[in-house]
């Protein structure tokens, strides 16, 4: 058994072989850049109105309109002292610009414009290089690429970034009791849920199952279904049979797979089942059968592998510090994930914390970390995972 640090280092220190591959900039969503952007030209690349307005030369209160100019004209609009033209936003100003005025401060009769407004030298002009210079870094590697991140690279002119390939996943889910949601259910069944989680929180962070199956507790069935998904996959995660049960069949299976355990069992409540092994470049999560304990444990140990695995610079759910909005209390001898609720700035421990319990995960949008042993009094910080 290893404690909760033991497994995230054991974790944080495999070396997944990383792939790559050229994706279109409308098909990058949620990659992480395989290698470092940097801006192959000034940004903005000419100096340009940030409005609508007038472009001023010298400093007056009444001007003379010599022309205009749009945004995409090519034509190099001179202008002497006292003259101003019409222009729009992202137009490039003249090399003669004192000052771009907002339309909305200044009056126009004919071809003469009197100023209602200040003037201040170099105001509503975006000037080339002001958010890049040609050669600055635009993003590292690792960089999730984002909505804005496409924005940027498209304004770059970049159609195509070179990422790191999502991870193969495939998920297993093992039971005798388990039929699918839909079929009819019989005295001594259960619906399978793991799986539709499990699959659904790989989408909540943009990753996807290649395959998801049912297998019975059956060990040669068990051994042959991990089989044919090693030959595929680059992450395995098995749902339930991982424990020390009669039917519990999984890790024996894996062993006699060639999986080498990386270790088996962590010092925690809930998921102390918790297996993590590998085989060459194919790497297996174990997770409990309590559908509680594994969205957490996914969510703890599978997530942040899955981002290793994609090259992502991030390393798992974002952690921050909260106030307890009432005493918390850990009376076990094991550290705890708790399912709890942010809200108004505070947080509280989630009602129905069993394994075994879903909804109170469904309703939760953070797991609470409380250490063995532990009173957290009401207003003290406590440390919370945000799983929405």
């Amino acid at each position: 058994m290893v404690s909760i640090q033991e497994a995230f280092n054991i974790i944080r220190n495999q070396d997944p072989q990383l792939k790559t591959e050229f994706r279109n900039l409308d098909d990058c969503l949620g990659f992480n850049l395989a290698e470092a952007v940097k801006a192959p030209f000034d940004m903005p690349s000419f100096d340009n109105s940030a409005m609508d307005g007038y472009a001023l030369c010298g400093n007056y209160s009444e001007y003379t309109v010599t022309g205009e100019v749009a945004a995409g004209d090519i034509d190099q609009v001179r202008l002497k002292d006292g003259e101003a033209v019409r222009i729009f936003t992202g137009a490039r100003v003249p090399a003669e610009t004192t000052a771009v005025i907002m339309q909305e401060k200044v009056k126009r009769e004919n071809d003469r414009i009197v100023i209602e407004g200040e003037i201040r030298p170099g105001q509503c002009i975006r000037r080339q290089g002001e958010e890049f210079k040609k050669g600055d870094p635009v993003f590292e590697e690792g960089f999730s690429i984002n909505p804005a991140a496409i924005g940027l690279l498209g304004s770059l002119g970049i159609a195509r970034v070179r990422v790191f390939k999502q991870p193969v996943v495939h998920l297993i889910a093992t039971g005798n009791e388990l039929i699918e949601p839909g079929t009819p259910k019989k005295a001594g069944h259960i619906y399978e849920s793991n799986s539709h989680a499990l699959s659904a929180a790989c989408e909540q962070f943009g990753f996807s199952c290649a395959s998801r199956v049912q297998i019975e507790d059956d060990l040669e069935k068990i051994r042959s279904g991990i089989a044919e998904a090693l030959k595929t996959c680059d992450v395995l995660i098995l749902s339930g049979g991982i424990s020390v049960g009669d039917y519990d069949y999984v890790k024996q299976a894996l062993e006699e797979n060639g999986v080498q355990e990386q270790f088996y069992k962590v010092f925690q409540k809930p998921g102390k089942p918790l297996y993590f092994g590998r085989r060459e470049n194919s790497f297996v999560f174990a997770l409990p059968g309590n559908p509680a304990s594994s969205l957490s444990c996914f969510y703890m140990y599978v997530l942040p592998f899955l981002q290793l695995s994609s090259g992502s610079n991030n390393a798992g759910l974002p952690k921050i510090q909260i106030p307890a909005l009432r005493d918390i209390e850990n009376k076990g001898d094991r550290p705890c994930f708790l399912k709890a609720r942010i809200k108004n700035n505070s947080v509280e421990i989630s009602g129905g914390q069993s394994s075994s319990m879903i909804r109170s995960m469904a309703l939760s949008n953070a797991l609470a970390y409380i250490d063995a042993g532990t009173l957290i009094k009401k207003g003290e910080a406590v440390t919370c995972y945000l799983i929405s």
